[in-house]
């Protein structure tokens, strides 16, 4: 079993913790681990101390390139090879837990598809555009699941004509609006915006992580409402959860630094309304052809109830804290048993998929 963690994006912080909890869980429960690290800069740590170097890096500490495991600046572009280099147990199934950019986007995915590895997770199809906001609510559209007015911004356009873009915004979207990276997780560059001058300010935040943002409609009185999906042809969703955050909303400082957000599971909502939420969590998740594992979440209105789909994570934070694992718990399901239910999915997919004919 390899262990896939780390990586380049700006949740790098947020991997090492979720890898470590599933490492913990896959050595209880009798497997061997093969850890394989991926440093903020992009350099690959395949050896048994992998996380506590990465952690030990992430946390300030000097790095000795004369210990690492590959010499390269670069590693190879099949894992097959470069686990073989390193003369590492044999691998049979990679748990990628990574987040953001460079490993649940589709890219880290792909390099797996073409060493022929099972996989916990999306593909890379699921994974891209999940990954995506933007491409994501066009799907969802497609489908006529409900989500918040949005427009999308180009930094290019951006910085061409600021004043411009704002004027677009502002005849379209009501304020308060928020801001956010097309492609990053974790609500990190998420900026809320009342007045003119705060969408400028919270666009350039955005841009410092992104070519392309979205800028939202914000919810009246919004409940934050999250639903975890296990499954592959056949998906089931979890009871519902809902987020009451230590600030004013769910931004990365309320989610990884505060100790006062508090998670209500299941959440505060009628039947007829946890029904609808599991049931449109299922919808987006086939809709975004995801396989495996996602955690869907929603925007409910406090003055109305009425329901808007904000966004599909198909890697979510995986510590035992996390929503995406407290969910399952909460509906039979408990940690370890969860993720040897990955594993499982992960080799039924990989088995479905090897009937596809490469040949002619």
């Amino acid at each position: 079993m390899g262990v896939l963690f780390g990586g380049r994006s700006s949740e790098h912080e947020v991997s090492l913790a979720s890898a470590k909890n599933v490492m913990e869980a896959l050595r209880q429960a009798g497997n061997e681990i093969t850890s394989i690290g991926i440093s903020a800069e992009g350099r690959w740590l395949s050896q048994p101390d992998a996380w506590l170097r990465l952690t030990a890096q992430s946390q300030g500490e000097p790095r000795n390139p004369e210990q690492e495991s590959l010499a390269a600046r670069y590693p190879s572009p099949v894992l097959r090879e470069l686990l073989d280099e390193q003369h590492l147990p044999p691998v049979d199934v990679i748990f990628p837990v990574l987040h953001g950019p460079y490993g649940e986007d589709g890219t880290v995915q792909g390099l797996l598809e073409m060493a022929n590895l099972p996989y916990v997770g999306s593909g890379v199809l699921g994974s891209a555009v999940a990954m995506d906001k933007d491409v994501a609510r066009k799907l969802f559209a497609c489908h006529g699941l409900p989500q918040v007015r949005y427009l999308t911004v180009r930094r290019h356009t951006w910085r061409q004509a600021p004043e411009a873009e704002i004027d677009r915004i502002e005849a379209t979207l009501p304020y308060p609006l928020f801001v956010k990276p097309a492609n990053l997780g974790s609500s990190v560059g998420v900026s809320k915006a009342r007045d003119r001058r705060q969408l400028q300010a919270a666009i350039e935040l955005a841009t410092r992580y992104d070519s392309k943002l979205l800028v939202e409609a914000a919810v009246p009185h919004a409940r934050e409402i999250e639903v975890s999906v296990l499954g592959n042809d056949e998906p089931e969703a979890s009871v519902a959860g809902e987020i009451i955050p230590a600030n004013e909303f769910y931004d990365y400082n309320a989610k990884y630094e505060s100790a006062g957000s508090q998670l209500l599971i299941p959440a505060r909502l009628d039947e007829a309304t946890m029904q609808r939420v599991q049931s449109l969590a299922v919808q987006a998740f086939q809709a975004l052809d995801c396989a495996g594992l996602a955690r869907v979440d929603f925007l409910v209105a406090g003055d109305n109830g009425g329901i808007y789909l904000n966004e599909v994570n198909t890697m979510p934070g995986f510590t035992r804290i996390s929503m995406y694992p407290k969910l399952w718990e909460a509906s039979g399901l408990a940690y370890p048993d969860l993720v040897h239910r990955l594993l499982e999915l992960a080799i039924e997919r990989y088995v479905e998929r090897q009937e596809n004919s490469t040949v002619r």
